[in-house]
């Protein structure tokens, strides 16, 4: 699906290409113990099925249910290399360079100073984008586009998208203490998803956002 709400990527692919992400992390969390703090669905799911056995059981039945959709949608080629491989390297270009851009914007432009594990990154990468990229900053532009013109609800989705995950990063028993160079540049970093969710598409901006975090954990 294309279109002004969810940018120029195809929706589709993007889930195609971001359900592997997902499948991994909801399993890898039974294992390691840590769920992504944006992630409630994780936590009100297994609180309701109630056992590791049936969680496990109901991602069978939707991993096979996915496998039969991209079958039937003629999506499988989705995931070949040819075209799985191009969006990963550019997501990777993304997430290298957007630490130290930031990092300037933040030092030069605002005068702020400086100051997970592979299933933590693909939680935040996956979660993180679904709820403030396709849900809120989409969602803002769709609903904002009634009352003014494609560009100022876009500009506004992003105005108030990117503070609201930015500070979602401080609330609730899982937020870290606020601190305004924390804020400042995960609003920056917010944007810079936020653009390239729209401009490139969903899975893009996912697989930055993972490949980002995994270099900000090891390194």
């Amino acid at each position: 699906m294309n279109g002004y709400e969810t940018g120029r990527g195809d929706l589709a692919a993007s889930l195609v290409l971001v359900f592997p992400l997902l499948l991994a992390y909801e399993l890898g969390v039974i294992f390691v113990g840590q769920v992504n703090g944006a992630d409630v669905v994780t936590r009100a799911l297994y609180a309701a099925l109630g056992s590791r056995a049936l969680y496990l059981l109901v991602h069978a039945v939707v991993a096979v249910g996915f496998l039969i959709w991209i079958r039937r949608a003629n999506r499988w080629s989705t995931l070949s290399l040819e075209i799985a491989l191009p969006v990963v390297l550019e997501a990777a270009i993304y997430a290298l360079t957007l630490g130290a851009a930031i990092t300037l914007v933040m030092q030069h432009v605002l005068g702020l100073g400086g100051g997970g594990t592979l299933v933590s990154a693909c939680g935040a990468g996956v979660h993180e984008e679904l709820v403030f990229r396709l849900g809120l900053l989409a969602g803002i532009a769709a609903l904002l586009r009634a009352h003014a013109s494609p560009r100022l609800s876009l500009a506004l989705a992003f105005a108030i998208s990117a503070p609201l995950f930015a500070l979602a990063h401080h609330l609730g028993p899982y937020g870290e203490p606020f601190t305004a160079h924390a804020f400042a540049f995960r609003t920056l970093a917010g944007l810079a998803f936020g653009a390239i969710f729209w401009f490139r598409s969903l899975a893009h901006a996912v697989y930055a956002h993972v490949l980002y975090d995994l270099v900000v954990a090891w390194s």
